[in-house]
């Protein structure tokens, strides 16, 4: 009965739709820090942006959501709209890939032995073994991915298998004919038909909101359909649509974007129309020729899983041909839709929860937003030193703004990452989360005690306060050693720099023994009169701000030790550093030098 047949249609479309979602995910995953590197490389050179959004979508196999990471992006400030519009135009060629791998299930049974090793019936089967063999056996997580990654690949052409087989029935080969019949040459719709087949395209690749999905879909049809059912001619436009109803993804998730978000989607919306509508102009024209000449051309010949393999690429290229050197009119069309608002421009961190679904790329977005946020704090205290010999109104207002951006800066980043953590990816990106929620806090520390110094340096100037020479002198040589150490502290961070972590903790250990001996100054200045009381408070609280300083700075390296060694103990990291006697022994007594006080007391 027809019924049995729908049903397993309906069952191979499930495969095939998760096996495509299982196996895009896992790629990402795989892909990790490479995916994340990948991003990282935008520039405003349009071959740049395309072949990033080109190789994106082709490592994740789905433009989709290389679009919907764009538009996460853009909301949060870290790519242009200029730059979005390059990338969106390399997703649409890096997702025909998918086509092409899926074209493979057409090879016919009556192919020779080497065509057939190629079939998806002979290494599938095995590509399924291996992955279930390296998800359940493995213990390391890439494999795992890589595993899961082939069992989403098998899943998905047993799918599309199905699919294919459920359409090898009589009657549903009759329903198809009458369907396509509809959206070819010998249309009852006449000259409207290919406008319908756009229409029905999109709408279909809307409902599915995966054009790699439909196309696929369109693939298994033509694999099954009777000869002469399925023609070029009533595919193409077909194609043409669903790489509009794709647009769909982008421009639901845009739903809560900022304009400039939701610019990125009516760029990808407009990319696409402007692109269907020349090329169905260009199918209308080729029809007009090649039928007064008493010819279909190719429209006329059966469509099969390759061709409409060639047609979505040769879409999608031509296109992009057409519309590259015109990304400037795709940004003054969206503009134009979307008008610049005054309340538009934020200087607000927006860490975009769309990009929570490519956790790689999320965690390199918090990875920027932390490094910003630590070269923010070690300004902020260097500011603040400065003030301490010269005050400055506007260095004043400066270091608050910071303090108050860093404040937001840990408040979003943190909640941003405890939210990913909830996603799944790898230990190496697992631990690396872990890493960036210990440092926020520590840069936020720091930029709380630049706020501290110049608070000092207020209280100083509105008592008309002053230190001794003698404690000037001193001040200048702890601060320079606060200097280095928030120097090393950012640089190994920024970096990932061992090397330079490792020399945090010697560095450390002087700034502590020089607090005490500012300490033992300042009594022996108190007790000869050389020193005022209320000076002195002022003096107490700057040490303590200036040694808890350097205490953070040594929990900065201590963190970046614990990640690379996978260690969450700090105090061990710490007991490690000491535990290589010579060496820090050696660095000790060489900041000691460096850092020596004065001896005019």
């Amino acid at each position: 009965m027809i019924i049995f047949n729908l049903l397993t249609l309906i069952g191979g479309l499930c495969l095939f739709m998760y096996g495509m979602s299982v196996m895009g995910d896992s790629l990402e995953r795989a892909a990790g820090n490479k995916l994340q590197s990948l991003l990282a490389k935008l520039t405003t050179n349009k071959l740049a942006g395309f072949a990033t959004g080109l190789a994106v979508t082709a490592v994740i196999q789905s433009s989709s959501a290389t679009t919907v990471m764009v538009v996460g992006f853009v909301n949060s400030s870290l790519m242009t709209l200029r730059q979005a519009i390059n990338v969106i135009m390399g997703a649409n060629i890096g997702t025909t890939i998918t086509a092409w791998i899926l074209s493979l299930e057409g090879i016919p049974d009556s192919a020779g032995t080497i065509l057939k090793i190629f079939k998806p019936d002979t290494f599938v089967p095995i590509l399924a073994l291996i992955g279930l063999l390296l998800f359940m056996i493995s213990k390391s997580s890439r494999k795992k991915d890589i595993g899961t990654i082939l069992l989403g690949f098998a899943t998905l052409m047993f799918g599309m298998t199905i699919m294919s087989n459920a359409t090898n029935n009589p009657q549903i080969k009759e329903i198809i004919s009458n369907v396509f019949r509809f959206f070819g040459s010998d249309s009852p719709l006449g000259w409207f038909a290919p406008v319908v087949a756009v229409l029905a395209g999109a709408i279909f690749t809307a409902v599915l909101q995966s054009s790699s999905a439909s196309v696929g879909i369109l693939q298994a049809l033509t694999i099954s359909a009777a000869p002469g059912t399925i023609t070029n001619g009533a595919v193409f436009p077909i194609i043409m649509g669903q790489n509009i109803g794709t647009c769909i993804t982008a421009v639901l998730s845009s739903a809560g974007a900022n304009r400039n978000g939701k610019r990125t989607a009516v760029v990808h919306l407009s990319f696409n129309i402007i692109g269907t509508t020349i090329m169905l102009i260009a199918y209308y024209i080729i029809r007009i020729i090649f039928n007064s000449m008493g010819s279909e051309f190719i429209l006329g010949n059966n469509a099969s899983a390759l061709s409409i393999a060639t047609m979505h690429t040769l879409f999608n290229v031509a296109a992009t041909l057409m519309l590259l050197p015109c990304s400037k009119l795709l940004e003054k069309i969206a503009y134009k839709i979307l008008p610049e608002s005054d309340e538009e421009k934020s200087s607000q961190l927006i860490l975009d929860e769309r990009l929570l679904n490519t956790p790689a790329v999320a965690l390199g977005v918090c990875r920027d937003a932390t490094v910003t946020m630590a070269k923010d704090a070690t300004e902020a205290f260097t500011l603040s030193l400065a003030n301490l010999a010269d005050y400055s109104k506007d260095d004043a207002d400066k270091i608050r703004k910071i303090e108050d951006k860093t404040d937001h800066y840990e408040d979003v980043i943190g909640t941003y990452l405890v939210k990913l953590s909830s996603k799944q990816f790898g230990e190496k990106s697992g631990d690396e989360s872990a890493k960036l929620l210990r440092l926020i806090g520590d840069f936020e520390r720091i930029s709380d005690h630049a706020v501290n110094i110049l608070e000092s340096a207020e209280e100083m100037k509105e008592k008309g306060l002053g230190f001794s020479k003698e404690a000037k002198d001193e001040l200048v040589v702890i601060s320079n050693a606060i200097s280095e150490i928030l120097g090393l502290s950012l640089t190994a961070f920024v970096k990932n720099d061992l090397s330079l972590a490792y020399q945090i903790e010697p560095l450390e250990e002087v700034i502590d023994d020089l607090k005490e001996q500012l300490r033992t100054r300042h009594i022996y200045r108190l007790q000869q009169g050389n020193c005022t009381i209320s000076a002195g408070f002022i003096w107490a609280d700057l040490l303590t701000s200036l040694e808890r300083t350097a205490d953070h700075c040594s929990n900065i390296a201590a963190c970046l030790i614990d990640t690379a060694n996978d260690n969450l103990n700090i105090h061990e990291s710490v007991r490690e550093i000491k535990s290589d006697k010579a060496q820090f022994k050696k660095l000790y007594e060489e900041y000691s030098q460096k850092y020596a006080l004065p001896t005019n007391v």
